[in-house]
């Protein structure tokens, strides 16, 4: 599925308040706060030349988050963000002043953390993410998480300290599940998806978000002429596409969200004008972006600044799973989960079908941008569905 977008909304300014919370100055904020972290480090961009000469394309450079403050996804970015953020501004509260992240080891900052609880709802890596959060401040975390997560991805949320409860059903059966639990006992509910009347901690963590569009800029060589970054409930792809507006204003690329044919609830939205949720079918690979319900802070932002939306099917997923692990002659290896290159697949079909191409005026020239999302997160379905490990995979000591 390819829509071109058509929307009332389209090519409006962003509100105010959106471009303020994913703008230069919140991303400057976000990099502040990262430089109090231990392990805070610039992902890689990785070019791609023989992949972008195979697909006739100018140049490929794709930002690997699989690399992001050891959890290897870039929703370590939002998450921990959020949680730090809403720690701060509770003890600035109790203590009657503003208290800096520069503070956030004080006796009295760690003792207002301790009496405070947070809790989300993931499929894996926001998860992950809240509860290393909790753990640096010294929160308690409560993750939910549905009957389709492995135990191998709860074990690696489990390991931050984090107390894990299971729903039956969905991503979106948890998400109220924890909103419900939450609001009974006094919790502090850090999703990544909003909802009408609960959005600014989900702008929290979008915020975080920006600083990988932020430094992509500062080591892209010239600006994309085009970007494909998949959705989910449309966090990520919101927060590069509104960075983008704002940092290149009229010099913006063309902007791609890309979700799975499964689960596509920001295409189909996008198709009906207004936020729409997909009913629940078959599972799909791309367990991270398997969300039927948009976020509405997400949507809002990309009805104004997304300039087309598009759908891969699970074996696209696959394809640039092994493209990635084993490349074109001199492109160097990466390691990518099965929701990590949907970006990099939404370009690739975008190439293979002459009426998308022309539609979005690839050629030899375009300069285009992707994420990779995230690294081997599930390294069991990452080996079965790429045949070889992740540590083996980089070494390049596997063969096709």
């Amino acid at each position: 599925m390819f829509i071109i977008n058509t929307n009332a909304a389209y090519k409006t300014k962003l509100r105010s308040d959106d471009a303020d919370m994913l703008g230069l100055s919140a991303a400057q904020e976000v990099e502040r706060f990262l430089a109090h972290r231990e392990n805070n480090a610039e992902t890689p961009l990785v070019g791609l030349p023989g992949l972008a000469a195979r697909l006739g394309v100018g140049s490929i450079h794709i930002k690997d988050e699989g690399h992001r403050l050891g959890l290897g996804s870039f929703k370590a970015l939002g998450g921990s963000y959020a949680v730090i953020r809403l720690v701060l501004e509770e003890a600035s509260r109790r203590l009657g002043r503003a208290v800096d992240v520069a503070e956030l080891h004080a006796p009295e900052v760690l003792a207002i953390a301790r009496s405070m609880t947070v809790a989300c709802a993931t499929d894996g890596n926001h998860g992950r993410s809240v509860a290393q959060g909790a753990q640096l401040v010294g929160a308690r975390a409560v993750i939910f998480v549905h009957s389709g997560v492995s135990d191998e991805r709860v074990a690696a949320i489990a390991r931050f300290g984090a107390e894990m409860l299971r729903v039956t059903g969905t991503y979106d059966d948890s998400v109220r599940e924890a909103a419900r639990v939450a609001n009974e006992r006094g919790w502090i509910i850090v999703s990544d998806t909003s909802w009408p009347g609960y959005e600014r901690v989900p702008g929290l963590v979008m915020q975080g978000y920006t600083a990988i569009v932020r430094e992509a800029l500062r080591l892209l060589p010239e600006p994309p002429t085009h970007v494909f970054v998949q959705s989910g409930v449309g966090g990520i792809a919101a927060t590069i596409a509104a960075y983008l507006d704002v940092a290149l204003e009229e010099e913006r690329p063309t902007f791609i969200v890309v979700d799975p044919a499964r689960s596509a609830c920001i295409v189909e939205s996008a198709r009906a004008g207004h936020p729409v949720t997909v009913p629940h079918g078959e599972p799909t690979v791309m367990a991270m972006l398997e969300c039927y319900e948009p976020s509405i802070v997400a949507w809002r932002i990309l009805s104004r600044v997304a300039d087309a939306f598009m759908t891969v099917d699970d074996a696209d997923a696959v394809e640039v799973m092994k493209l990635l692990a084993y490349p074109e002659a001199g492109d160097p290896p990466i390691v990518a989960g099965e929701s990590g290159g949907v970006g990099l697949a939404g370009l690739i079909k975008a190439v293979r079908h002459p009426e998308i191409k022309s539609a979005l005026g690839l050629d030899d020239q375009s300069r285009v941008f992707v994420v990779n999302t995230e690294g081997a997160t599930d390294p069991t379905t990452y080996r079965e569905l790429v045949g070889g490990r992740p540590e083996e995979i980089l070494a390049g000591r596997t063969a096709r």
